[in-house]
Parts: structure tokens; sequence; C-alpha cells
């Protein structure tokens, strides 16, 4: 990457695109600086920014976290790139409290936050003059969308609050004033202040020990200094601790979990250096993990250095670490090369959850890699049953005005497309190409038609071979080409013929043989169970496998989704504990859904759990679950 001086010379015209895959790296004491494209489809329009004109290159925070009044608040200063006649810088906010605006000599400059925008938040003009480094005096919200304040009683350890940080998709606006799109990546620095005994930990390499203050506080500090999408910017702070994995690799969790955590996620250094084999170099110095509180909304979080988990993935058997080797992934897929825009979500998520795979199988073998691939292609089916073959909503990329169909098209169709150009071209001529792709495109950002373009230049040996390859009609198409690549109906071959023998005869397998099926085998067997039974076969069902007390939180999900789909009434109090203990949007909204469409019956089941546990969930989940139950608070 060019250092800022080199960079000031490549401001863009809004017709250009400039790419800077093989410039040197910053010479020393210069940061990174990333291009930007500006090609009409990298053009964001979830952000207020005007990165053709002036944008941000460095964040440098000083915050200091006040639990009591759960508030994050202290110092931006911004380095900006901008053309020499642009006066002006637009950032995003979201809820900020902004008190006043300096320049490097701490000259008082004019600004403005516009009018809201539901679900983007406002525009933060500043008047910038000829400044070029501004310092933003502000203070985050308490209701701020990407922090979740815990109580101690909210805590596996019940003694201290915690704090945690989801940025992502467009959420950091909401506690750090710059411009929040993908395609516009900033190295950053952070000194955080937090109350003792609380670690702070930040998906930037912590430097030296944490400072005492004197005062009963600790100031940490932390450095990225490779370019990043804002939403990669992560904190989190709490009563953790760390245990060491490999040589770069380890876990963060509450002293409560740690045991528990470090063995489930045992093989992370392996994984990395499988990784490297397939992809090139890790660029991120460490690898590692914390293991959040079950609030936190999703399975994972890719945030460079320091990737957030879930712990509803420890299942006490490995089982699920699929969701580390996808996190890790993103590390090349996501964090390397980034979306510029969300429409091209699948050239984050698509791609890593093909990585993912491969990685899976170098570790754990082709047998199980060779399933959870399956069961990646049955939801792409499922969810092209609701929506229809051809709704535009399944084209991997999405434009502007069009709504998606889910995880199942971004996620398991990106897959699905490189398992089936890997089977077109062989696995050693796609390999090649996907790592001069994280190569030539090291921290950029992407859109479809470069991808696109990229494979038509660099993996198609024709454009014969380009059209045979059905290149343009899996990305811009929707539904699946007809040259999908299915997977080995042999996968499942075992389950399949229990599923068909349950369906005809009701008899349910052996816990002997339950308990010899992988995850993957049980999850195909609940997925494919007749959707409507009695309370007897249900009970009988949980008497035989045990499905109530699983430790697998899958598995345990498709039970419960079962049960209450059919208004079995044992299952409402599991249900209720699970909900009021786990906020992974995942499980949670499908299961407010499955209640909410039992109506007489569900609808008031719901709506009580929902009030009770609302307050306990993240801005994510909140979000979808409001509009299923129809929240309208209270």
């Amino acid at each position: 990457m060019r250092p800022v001086a080199a960079a000031l010379s490549l401001l863009l015209a809004t017709t250009a695109c400039t790419t800077m895959g093989t410039q040197p790296p910053a010479a020393s004491g210069e940061r990174m600086v990333a291009p930007i494209l500006t090609t009409p489809d990298a053009l964001d329009t979830s952000t207020f920014a005007q990165p053709q004109v002036a944008r941000v290159t460095h964040v440098d925070l000083d915050l200091a976290l006040d639990f009591e009044r759960k508030s994050v608040g202290g110092m931006a200063t911004l380095d900006i790139l901008a053309r020499d006649d642009a006066s002006q810088i637009v950032l995003d906010s979201d809820g900020l409290q902004v008190s006043r605006v300096v320049d490097a000599r701490g000259n008082e400059l004019d600004f403005d936050i516009g009018e809201t925008v539901e679900g983007k938040g406002a525009p933060l003009t500043v008047t910038i003059g000829n400044a070029r480094k501004i310092t933003i005096y502000y203070t985050a919200n308490p209701q701020a969308d990407a922090l979740q304040w815990l109580s101690p009683e909210q805590t596996a350890g019940g003694q201290y609050p915690y704090l945690f940080s989801q940025g992502q998709a467009i959420l950091n606006r909401s506690w750090i004033p710059t411009q929040d799109s993908p395609g516009i990546r900033q190295t950053w620095e952070a000194r955080i202040t937090a109350p003792e005994p609380l670690d702070v930990v930040m998906s930037g390499v912590r430097q030296g020990e944490p400072e005492d203050l004197g005062n009963g506080r600790r100031a940490f500090t932390f450095v990225m200094d490779k370019p990043v999408p804002p939403y990669l910017i992560a904190i989190a702070a709490g009563d953790i601790d760390f245990r060491a994995i490999g040589r770069r690799t380890g876990v963060w969790a509450e002293p409560a979990i740690l045991n528990r955590a470090h063995w489930e996620v045992a093989d992370t250094e392996d994984m990395v250096e499988e990784a490297e084999t397939l992809y090139g170099p890790y660029r991120w110095g460490r690898y590692d993990m914390i293991v959040l509180p079950p609030a936190f909304p999703y399975g994972g979080m890719e945030n460079p250095v320091m990737t957030f988990l879930t712990p509803t993935f420890i299942a006490g058997d490995r089982s699920l670490t699929g969701l580390v080797a996808h996190e890790l992934a993103h590390s090349w897929s996501g964090n390397l090369v980034t979306n510029a825009v969300w429409a091209d979500s699948w050239l984050n998520e698509g791609v890593t959850s093909y990585f993912e795979n491969r990685i899976i199988e170098e570790i754990y073998g082709e047998k199980r890699a060779e399933q959870e691939a399956a069961l990646s292609f049955a939801a792409i089916e499922d969810t092209l049953a609701e929506v229809g073959a051809d709704a535009p909503g399944t084209a991997l990329h999405q434009p502007d005005g069009t709504e998606g169909a889910g995880s199942a098209i971004v996620y398991d169709k990106g897959a699905a497309f490189l398992r089936t150009l890997e089977h077109e071209v062989g696995r050693e001529r796609l390999d090649a190409w996907l790592r001069q792709w994280f190569d030539n495109h090291a921290f950029e950002p992407a859109t479809s038609n470069m991808i696109y373009e990229d494979m038509r230049a660099n993996l198609a040996r024709d454009e014969a071979e380009a059209q045979r390859l059905r290149l343009r009609e899996w990305i811009f198409a929707p539904g699946l080409p007809a040259n999908v690549a299915r997977p080995d109906p042999a996968a499942f071959a075992t389950v399949d013929a229990a599923s068909r023998g349950y369906a005809g005869s009701g008899a349910v397998p052996s816990a002997a043989d339950w308990r010899k099926w992988s995850s993957a085998e049980r999850q195909r067997f609940l997925q494919n169970l007749p959707r409507e039974r009695t309370s007897e076969q249900l009970a009988a069902l949980d008497r035989q496998l045990a499905l109530s007390s699983t430790g697998n939180n899958e598995e345990l999900f498709l039970w419960l989704d079962l049960a209450l789909a059919n208004r079995y009434q044992p299952a409402v109090p599991q249900a209720e504990t699970f909900l009021a203990e786990v906020g992974r949007a995942k499980f949670v909204r499908p299961l407010f859904a499955t209640l909410m469409g039992e109506g007489d019956w569900g609808q008031p089941i719901a709506k009580r759990i929902y009030a009770e546990t609302r307050p306990g969930y993240h801005a994510v989940t909140r979000a979808g679950v409001d509009r299923v139950v129809g929240w309208e608070g209270g």
C-alpha cells in the first residue's frame, strides 16, 4: 500500500477505479492507505460519506468506558485525505452527542448533524477548510446499537459488568464518528480506560501491559496498522482471562467457561496452518478469539486479531467448530479483500463458507466436510422452494432495491458457486486463482464485477470456458445454474435411510446409533422429520434420543422449533429458558416466529417471553424479533 504522502495524488475521479494491489508497503513510520473504488457498482448508499471528495484514512480513539451510565465517550482524531478544493468532510453518526470539533492546532471547527434517516443515522458534516486532521469530542448514546452493556447477572461470573460491540453492517457509527462504509478502509489506534479489574480487548494488537492510572482505572492501548473496513473495529470488556493455544493463537473468556472454551478451540493453530497452506500467509499477526456471553447476537464475528464467538458453539465434542474455521477464513475473504458495498456480501460470506469447508476437510476429514457441504446445499434448496427459483433476491449480487432471500444465498449459494468451479476446472486451478485474488487485492475493497472480470482473466482459459462455467449467471442471475455441483448423495445415506424409515413406520433410531452419528447427521435427521407430529410422537422422540437434554445448541434449536410448531407443551419451559439465556439471532428469531405462527396458543407465549427477554438482547437480535412479534414497546 502507498503511504499517505504518495496517496495524495490518487484521489479519485467519480468514474475512476483505483487499485494498488502491487504497490510496495509503507515506509517505516508511515501508515498504509487503502484505495477506494468509485465505479457505479461501488457506490455505497448506506453511508453519508463522500469519499471521492474527502475520506478518513486513520482513526485515533481516546475513550473512557462508564459502566454506570452505560456510556462511551472521549475523543476521536481523524486523518483525512481530501481534494485540494475540499472544504468539508461528511461522516456517519447515529445518536452521537458531539460537543466540539477542532483542528490539529486546537482551532474550533464548525460542524452540523443533519436530519436522521431511518436505519442510517445522520450525516455529521465538519467544515475542515485546509485542515487534514481533526479531533471530535463526543459521547455515544447509552442506547448505541453497536454496544451491549450487560449487568453482572447476565454474565457467567455474576460479579462484574460486561461490554461488547457488534459493528457489522453499519452499527459502528453509533459509537465511532467516522465514515462507516466497508469500502473506506482505515487504520486505527485506541486508548481505552476502564475500571479495575476489568480487562479490555479490541480488534487491534494490544500494546504492552495496561497502565495503572491510580484512580481505580486502567488504560489499554491498541493498534491496527493495516487498513480495515470500519465495521471491523470492535471492543469487549469484562472479567476475562486468556489462555494460549499455539504460538500465535489463544482464547479469552470468562474464568467460569475458559476451560471449556479452550478445549473446544484447541485445533485453531492447526487451522491457521492449513489455511496458510491453501491460500497464502496469515497477514494479521496473532489470531486470538474471545468467547462472549450468550447475549452475543451472532455465531461469530471475524474482527481482525480477535474473533468474537458465541458460547453456543461449545458442544463438548468440537462438532460445531466449523464456526471457528469460518471466522478464521474471513482473515482472507472479508478482512483482507472486502465487499465494497453490502449488495456484494457474498464476496465476504460465500467465499469464506467455501474456504471454511476446505479447512474442515483438512482438519476433520472429507466425510465431515461433505456432510457439512450437503447441509449447506439443503439450505439453498429450502430457500428456493420458499421464495421461488427465479426470485430476484436469489442472485449473489443484490442491486439496491432488491431484498435478498437470506443467508442461504449469501453464504451457501456463494460456497456452491466455488464448489462448482472446483468441480469444473479442478481444485489445483481454482486454488491458484483464489490465492492470486487474495494476493492481488490484499487490503482492498472489491465488487462482484471485479471478481467476475478477474475470473474471466485469470481462471477461465478463454471466453468459451467463461461461458461454459456460467460465471455471469452464477453471480448476477437468480436461482441455481444448470451446472451446479450437487453434494454426494452418499454423504447422508445412512441418515436418510433412517429418515425414510421413521416417516414410513415411525421407527426411531436407537440411542446407540444416535450417539454414533455426527452432529451434521443428527441435524440432517431432525431437519427431515415430518413437520406435523403428535405429542405422543414427540415424547417418544425425546425419550429415545434425549433431544431436550442435548448439549449441542444447533440440535436443541431444531428440537425446540419442531416441538413448538406442534404445540408441545412440555417444551415450553425449556424454550423459555433457552430464549432467556441465548441471544443469538439465528436461534431466537425463528423460535419466536414459530410461536407467533401458532395463533392463540403460541402468540401469548411469544409475547410474554419477549417482554421478559427483550432487554437482554443486542440491537441486532431485537430488530429482527420486533418485526416478528409486532413489538410496539411497553
